[in-house]
């Protein structure tokens, strides 16, 4: 309770200071400059708009999670969120007025949102972490789970979240009734990792009965029924699954959406594209634009447009995954790769019909091939347009598996609507600024690649 009430007190600081800084130079500086009959009552309009747009933007961004989140990524979601609703007035107070206002006083007092919003958030942050006790934790793994893969989801958990667990026990599934319950009795929290169908389902039913709090990770089966919807044909229940990507009214909408979208959004990064485009070739006078054979839905192959970030012929010792630091990056790319700016042509395959904005990454078919002998359920990912955002490349970390890419992929798949496009569209804001990693999906792309060189040589 007490960790509660540092972050609902954080909140209400952090609100107040963005919220009264605004509605101080909105009513000092630009309410008077946009309105002149109804001054009032345009002014605290202007702020109730702020308000919603601001705390909207808050939650989307999740920009009060004090105990699952960093300082620098609070800070950046604040930084957004207060950002574009300032951006908002300032636009709407130059469209009121119908000339010319000075953004400098704006642009003043986002200095000062930024650095309090920081101070306060670093604040609570550190409070936080002196009040919060971690929850003993006990973690159950699934029979086919080995113990590397354990240790890096304990590491990778506790890498950010070692203030909210402690792993007491780490056990198998395959552990006596009587060794669950004594285990379970000493701790608050149960993890499930890769449980059988069978096990999770006992574990589950006791954890509820002993109103233990717990986590499992789903199953691709598990996430397949979320696209169902209930039919009440019998008075047994019954549940049937819809097709949600086949829905041609969905479809039609969202095509309209990438295309006019996909105008708005090549007016407006155009002057970043051809800055880009300009530098690229006073690096090294080679190709502005990267081909590649990439696949979209039902597994169609088309050519993806990207900016060139690596030396010419790149791959002419045949394909090689890209890692970390790796040399054939320019210099150039190296900038436009860490903000995913190199991925801005993908707007000519939006608009072409071959890609959407939000939807699964496209894979190389080389890729696809490896992966679909690996994991047989990668299939279902291109039930859909390839995207140039999506679940994965928002919700993914640079070393997430590939199982884990597939499931989110198919979270969006069996969910996907148009707000939800939206919503992941603005979530990409926020990506972009936070740089990139690919260290994790091309070390696991190597072992694949590795795996199957090992099978074919064995069956030759």
């Amino acid at each position: 309770m007490k960790s509660k009430r540092v972050t609902h007190t954080a909140k209400f600081f952090v609100m107040l200071w963005n919220i009264g800084l605004f509605a101080y130079i909105w009513w000092a500086f630009y309410n008077r400059n946009a309105f002149q009959t109804y001054y009032v009552l345009g002014g605290i309009i202007s702020v109730i708009i702020y308000v919603f747009i601001y705390n909207g933007l808050c939650n989307l961004y999740n920009a009060f999670r004090i105990a699952s989140s960093s300082i620098s990524e609070m800070v950046l979601s604040q930084t957004i969120s207060f950002g574009i609703a300032n951006l908002i007035l300032y636009v709407e107070c130059n469209l009121i007025r119908n000339r010319y206002t000075s953004f400098i006083p704006g642009a003043i007092v986002a200095g000062f949102q930024i650095l309090g919003t920081a101070m306060i958030i670093m604040y609570a942050k550190h409070y936080f972490m002196n009040c919060v006790t971690p929850q003993k934790t006990l973690l159950l793994l699934g029979s086919w789970v080995s113990r590397d893969e354990s240790e890096r989801f304990v590491e990778r958990i506790l890498k950010k979240y070692s203030h909210l667990f402690d792993f007491k026990y780490i056990e198998y599934e395959t552990m006596s009734p009587a060794a669950f319950d004594e285990k379970l009795a000493d701790c608050c929290t149960v993890i499930m990792y890769g449980l059988s169908v069978e096990q999770r389902r006992v574990y589950m039913q006791k954890c509820i009965d002993e109103h233990k709090n717990f986590y499992f990770t789903p199953r691709i089966e598990d996430i397949i029924l979320q696209g169902c919807s209930t039919r009440h044909l019998l008075d047994t229940p019954l549940m049937k699954y819809d097709y949600v990507y086949e829905d041609h009214k969905r479809l039609n909408a969202k095509r309209i959406f990438d295309v006019c979208f996909g105008i708005l959004f090549t007016i407006g990064f155009s002057p970043i594209m051809l800055l880009i485009a300009i530098a690229i070739k006073l690096e090294d006078g080679g190709p502005i634009i990267f081909k590649q054979k990439r696949c979209t839905k039902d597994g169609e192959v088309f050519e993806i447009y990207k900016f060139r970030s690596m030396i010419v012929n790149a791959e002419a010792k045949g394909l090689q995954p890209t890692i970390n630091f790796d040399p054939r990056i320019t210099k150039v790319g190296n900038v436009i790769r860490k903000y995913r700016l190199d991925e801005l042509p993908q707007v000519f395959n939006i608009l072409a019909g071959d890609m959407s904005f939000v939807g699964p990454r496209p894979e190389r078919i080389e890729h696809v091939d490896i992966y679909c002998k690996e994991l047989p359920e990668f299939k279902y990912r291109m039930k859909v347009k390839a995207g140039l955002t999506g679940y994965a490349q928002i919700f993914g970390k640079y070393n997430s598996s590939a199982f884990d890419k597939l499931r989110l992929d198919l979270l969006y798949i069996e969910n996907q609507s148009l707000g939800l496009d939206i919503r992941l569209i603005m979530l990409t804001v926020k990506v972009m600024f936070q740089g990139e990693s690919t260290e994790g999906f091309e070390k696991e792309m190597v072992r694949l690649m590795n795996k199957s060189a090992k099978r074919a040589r064995r069956v030759g």
